[in-house]
């Protein structure tokens, strides 16, 4: 499955081709670049392939040295996703068997193509975009994939599965706030369900982030989650339940609470525990401190529903990660640890909870 520079710039060439890529064909070109340089490669193979890699409609995957020459250093960078034994740079993904992991990328990006390849789109895009922006076009992508095969499967297959919940009961605050002095305490409140973010608890948190950013005699807030998770991420019972995609993107653009959160940014520390999935982790990845307990998991499961994370995840998590990171991350779909997620940048802190 991996290609050879050589084979890959050729494949590259053929599926750029007006015949493009054939549909039953999984959009992920792998290229083996152990032991390359350049010079070996071929300058004029190398410039070509390189300013290709930014725009191909599809994966690009690169197994590296764990030392590569530094005359590939540019190349390297314009893959979507790095794989290495051992420790190059600060986007890399390390792992123990390249062949393993490239087979179990294919399976994933097989599963969910049209996500996949958007997901890596959306991400060069953003690298080099203002926050705005990037949201915007974050917001776009997942409209445009809720109109998928992919999610409209996913969603009959959730809808026929989903067993009947009690109802919640309205009286109890889904946020609960506090104000100690200059602190604001603000906390997650739907423990039964894992703190999942419905409509009325995204409402709450915008009211209690907009208290935090008018008033200016508060020195900043701390978010927490009440239970056993800080939150298991969008709730699954509300997914697709507006009533259009369109209508869904134009919500997110006037209230957005990723946009919210970044604003708040600078005064926003954020306490994680349990379980931070899909919007448990793309909303606190804007805050300036991110401390999680030691047995924090993190994940992002969004692509193998149709989608790309669509709680500012493309744009919180790249720029906490970096890009190649968050593609493999979000593209596998597994799950870090406290450790990992620190070591990435994603989280700032690791402390027990007091």
């Amino acid at each position: 499955m991996l290609l050879t520079p050589a084979e890959a710039a050729a494949t590259a060439e053929r599926w750029s081709s007006i015949a493009g890529l054939g549909a039953s064909q999984c959009p992920l070109l792998a290229v083996d670049l152990r032991g390359a340089t350049r010079h070996s490669i071929g300058p004029e193979i190398h410039d070509a392939f390189g300013t290709a890699l930014h725009t191909l409609p599809w994966v690009n995957l690169a197994v590296v040295d764990d030392e590569p020459d530094p005359s590939l250093n540019a190349l390297i960078d314009a893959f979507d996703i790095v794989l290495t034994h051992g420790g190059y740079g600060a986007t890399t993904v390390i792992v123990d068997d390249v062949d393993a992991e490239v087979h179990a990328l294919h399976t994933a990006i097989a599963a969910s193509p049209q996500a996949s390849v958007a997901l890596v789109q959306l991400l060069r895009l953003c690298e080099h975009a203002t926050v705005e922006q990037a949201l915007h076009g974050e917001s776009l992508t997942y409209a445009v994939l809720q109109t998928g095969e992919t999610f409209r499967s996913w969603l009959e297959q959730r809808t026929a599965a989903v067993s009947t919940a009690s109802a919640p009961n309205a009286s109890e605050p889904v946020v609960e706030v506090e104000r100690n002095g200059g602190l604001l305490t603000i906390s997650l409140n739907r423990p039964d369900r894992r703190n999942a973010l419905n409509i009325a608890m995204r409402d709450q948190l915008t009211e209690a982030l907009e208290l935090l950013d008018l008033d200016r005699t508060l020195d900043g807030a701390v978010l927490r989650g009440n239970g056993p998770n800080f939150s298991a991420g969008g709730d699954l019972d509300e997914f697709g339940s507006t009533p259009s995609p369109a209508v869904g993107h134009h919500v997110r653009t006037i209230r957005s609470l990723p946009r919210l959160v970044h604003r708040v940014r600078d005064r926003l520390r954020v306490h994680v525990h349990g379980s931070c999935v899909g919007a448990g982790i793309e909303l606190p990845a804007f805050a300036h401190a991110v401390i999680a307990d030691p047995a924090t998991t993190f994940r992002l499961p969004e692509i193998g529903f149709g989608l790309v994370p669509g709680a500012g995840g493309t744009v919180s998590v790249s720029r906490r990660c970096g890009r190649q990171r968050t593609a493999w991350w979000a593209i596998r779909g597994t799950e870090l640890d406290a450790t990992t997620a620190r070591a990435w940048g994603l989280i700032d802190r690791i402390a027990p909870p007091s």
